[in-house]
């Protein structure tokens, strides 16, 4: 076996390996994933990983991006979007500024081009494994959403700046003027580009049957955006992140087929995942031959340099969320402002949040080996170290004490989120009842079955009302739960049936396959 097919195994193995005991012990897959990546490059036999660094960006971000742009909650970011705005721009640049300062300061020979380098790479938060832990403590959406706006938004300040410091090393010349031109060109060409994206990939999609076809546009839309902005010098990001929003609010309107929305969610779960575990897995594969070029350094300087930077990371985000907030107040005192404020322990959970990812990993392996001059970009090896450095530190040690935190401060969204499902079930059943009175009239209706159906959903109304306590509760839970269970059981012996028929040989695997899919979605209807 050569050393391509011994990588693809390995690769997989790794991937499937930790992905699983991440589910076994119960921890956000990201935390195991950084750990494992680091362990797995140091096996031996392995062969040395070498990646092109044009090809990373292009290859692993837009569709980390569109995934998290199409599933974000845009109703939350627009209301916020002051707070947003603050956290996406200007804690970036301030993190990068403490960054490069910190770098410099400590590292000899780090010339301040390569420190502003390292800055903008560790400055963008990853909102995936904060965010997992918040939803699985029932913390407040209103954090939730902060933290997935910010991870989502801040990718576009940091890649800009990071384009600008790599530039700046790379050509050896810099200026402000034509940087913050740059940002600001290349933030609205970006929303343009994004935006026609967006719509052209809606009208192709909204006149598509076939599920398989409308998913691979899907997977490619965020490429279609990312590629051409990038070329044209706009914010690859923020056309990606515009079209997946696009796509996002459009989405459950215009797709014809339910069967498509149903299997584009799990394709990019399932996507997003492999992805994520990719890029931990190849920086770790990177990680030996890193450490090995950074011979020149002893343990202790570089375990110390790695300890200032991800301190410098986890500080700032920690006094500009106890700082910022209350200059805001003082300045701006008007009732919708006091409306959005959120207290000390929201606040602290938010900074304990700021967790960094795979945006951070895939931008340090984009590093360019070489300037135009033909020198090795300076200290290029000891970026991709302190960059791993602190994501290891701010997942592993932020990610484990989170939820222990979040409990200590007592963080609770106090059954508001089940209160908000409940209001909507009760209205699409409200809904559904209407239109059932509005097609009892037409000539193809049958009464029986208008009636089987009417019962159903008065049923069901009855049961949302009583959770929400607008009527009484007579046993509507346990006699749904009741009847849940016999479907459950009456499902499970349907699949029993059809694989024993599989295996017999009196039908085919594809019809059984169908056969399956339906009663898995006839089960993935009953509601909770």
């Amino acid at each position: 076996m050569g050393e391509f097919e011994v990588l693809i195994v390995g690769l997989l193995v790794a991937v499937a390996g930790l992905g699983a005991l991440a589910h076994r012990i119960a921890v956000p897959y990201p935390i195991v994933l950084v750990v494992g990546g680091a362990l797995v490059g140091f096996v031996p036999g392995l062969p040395p990983v070498e990646l092109e660094p044009e090809v990373v960006l292009v290859v692993f971000l837009p569709p980390l991006l569109y995934k998290s742009a199409i599933y974000a909650n845009f109703g939350d970011f627009r209301s916020n979007v002051r707070a947003l705005t603050f956290s996406t721009v200007a804690l970036v640049l301030v993190t990068m500024c403490a960054v490069a300062w910190v770098a410099h300061t400590l590292v000899p020979g780090l010339p301040w081009g390569a420190a502003f380098v390292l800055g903008a790479i560790v400055s963008p938060t990853d909102p995936v494994a904060a965010a997992t832990i918040m939803r699985r403590l029932a913390v407040p959406r209103r954090l939730v959403s902060a933290i997935e706006g910010e991870g989502l938004f801040n990718d576009a300040t940091a890649l800009v700046a990071y384009r600008v410091a790599v530039a700046a090393v790379v050509a050896g010349t810099f200026s402000l003027l034509e940087a913050g031109v740059e940002f600001v060109l290349g933030a609205v060409g970006g929303v343009l580009i994004g935006l026609a994206v967006g719509w052209a990939a809606a009208q192709i999609r909204a006149r598509l049957a076939d599920p398989q076809v409308s998913i691979t546009i899907s997977l490619l839309t965020g490429y279609a955006a990312f590629v051409p902005a990038d070329a044209l010098g706009a914010s690859g990001v923020l056309a990606t992140v515009t079209a997946g929003l696009f796509m996002g609010i459009r989405a459950p309107r215009i797709l014809p087929e339910s069967r498509t929305r149903l299997q584009g969610f799990f394709v990019w779960d399932l996507l997003d995942y492999l992805i994520n575990a990719v890029l931990f897995v190849l920086i770790g594969l990177q990680l030996r031959t890193v450490v090995e070029a950074l011979s020149g350094y002893s343990t202790s300087e570089l375990v110390g340099y790695a300890v200032a930077v991800a301190g410098a990371v986890v500080g700032v985000r920690l006094v500009w969320f106890f700082t910022v907030p209350y200059l805001i107040r003082a300045l701006d005192r008007r009732p919708s402002q006091r409306e959005r404020r959120v207290d000390a322990r929201s606040r602290l959970v938010l900074g304990w949040s700021g967790m960094r990812g795979a945006v951070s990993l895939a931008v340090a392996l984009a590093v360019p080996l070489t300037t135009d001059a033909g020198d090795a970009f300076p200290q290029r090896d000891l970026i991709v170290f302190l960059t791993f450095a602190v994501i290891f530190v701010t997942l592993v040690v932020q990610g484990l004490t989170l939820p222990a935190l979040i409990r200590r401060l007592g963080i609770t969204d106090g059954g508001d989120e089940e209160a908000e499902e409940v209001r909507g079930r009760l209205v699409a059943t409200k809904a559904a009842l209407a239109e059932l009175d509005r097609l009892e009239g037409e000539d193809w209706a049958r009464p029986d079955t208008v009636d089987r159906m009417r019962a159903m959903y008065e049923y069901r109304k009855a049961r949302f009302a009583a959770r929400a306590g607008k009527i009484e509760d007579i046993g509507y839970e346990e006699r749904s739960s009741a009847y849940q269970r016999m479907v459950r059981a009456v499902l499970g012996a349907q699949r029993d049936a059809l694989l024993r028929l599989r295996h017999e040989g009196g039908i085919s695997n594809e019809v059984a396959n169908r056969i399956l899919q339906d009663l898995d979605l006839e089960e993935s209807r009953l509601e909770s």
